[in-house]
């Protein structure tokens, strides 16, 4: 499975700490059992998705492309993510078209390093 990171990963206030531990941890399909991510949702009717960690070892995930946009501590957590992830995301553009706003801002940072 190949994972991308966005460039300004959300991540839960406990994670800080151990952020880069879980990134690693994540790419090379290690359990993470109270690790959640959320992602950009693999269909463009959804802006994002979140799931267990433990579900990228299944099949259907090995051959796929994950762009992972936070890392939380549990599904309760992932909830309060994406609430949050809305809000940042209409304060600043007025909207809530969310993956536009997370890839533009990706596209940015990959074209200027900033």
């Amino acid at each position: 499975m190949q994972i991308k990171f966005y460039c300004d990963l959300y991540v839960s206030e406990c994670w800080q700490e151990k952020r880069e531990k879980i990134i690693k941890k994540l790419q090379t399909g290690r359990l993470q059992p109270r690790v959640y991510v959320v992602a950009l949702s693999q269909g463009t009717q959804n802006h994002l998705e979140f799931f267990s960690s433990m579900l990228l070892r299944q099949q259907v995930f090995r051959n796929g492309e994950l762009f992972v946009v936070g890392i939380t501590d549990g599904y309760d957590d992932a909830l309060d993510l994406v609430a949050r992830i809305a809000e940042h995301v209409y304060q600043i553009t007025g909207g809530a078209d969310i993956r536009r706003f997370i890839l533009g801002r990706q596209k940015e940072y990959e074209e200027t390093g900033r």
